[in-house]
């Protein structure tokens, strides 16, 4: 399913803040396009050949410091990452789906 934009994502939620949040995006698969400037070492690709961010053992996208709760690439993260704007509509759908109970995972 491509990305779809959400009729609100343009309208930012000033109470929805990263510090309060589980890092729900921090723990997409998020594919690497072919344009952006991601660091390849941090990378892998999948099955079927898509590039995406590698994850550690707990499936955090290795980019993320987990001491500091912040990007390590902030300025070279991938395109997908940047349509996450703290309090965004995506950023809000993913928070309520993550509470939710709803998961969604790129399958081989």
């Amino acid at each position: 399913m491509p990305f779809e934009i959400l009729p609100d994502d343009h309208l930012v939620d000033p109470t929805v803040q990263c510090d309060a949040c589980e890092a729900v995006c921090c723990r997409l698969t998020v594919v690497v396009m072919p344009d952006d400037i991601v660091p390849r070492h941090l990378t892998t690709h999948t099955s079927k050949g898509l590039e995406v961010m590698a994850r550690d053992e707990d499936g955090w996208c290795v980019a993320v410091d987990r001491i500091n709760m912040c990007c390590s690439i902030y300025s070279q993260r991938p395109t997908v990452c940047r349509s996450f704007t703290m309090g965004s509509g995506f950023c809000r759908a993913e928070r309520d789906a993550y509470a939710r109970g709803i998961h969604f995972e790129l399958r081989d």
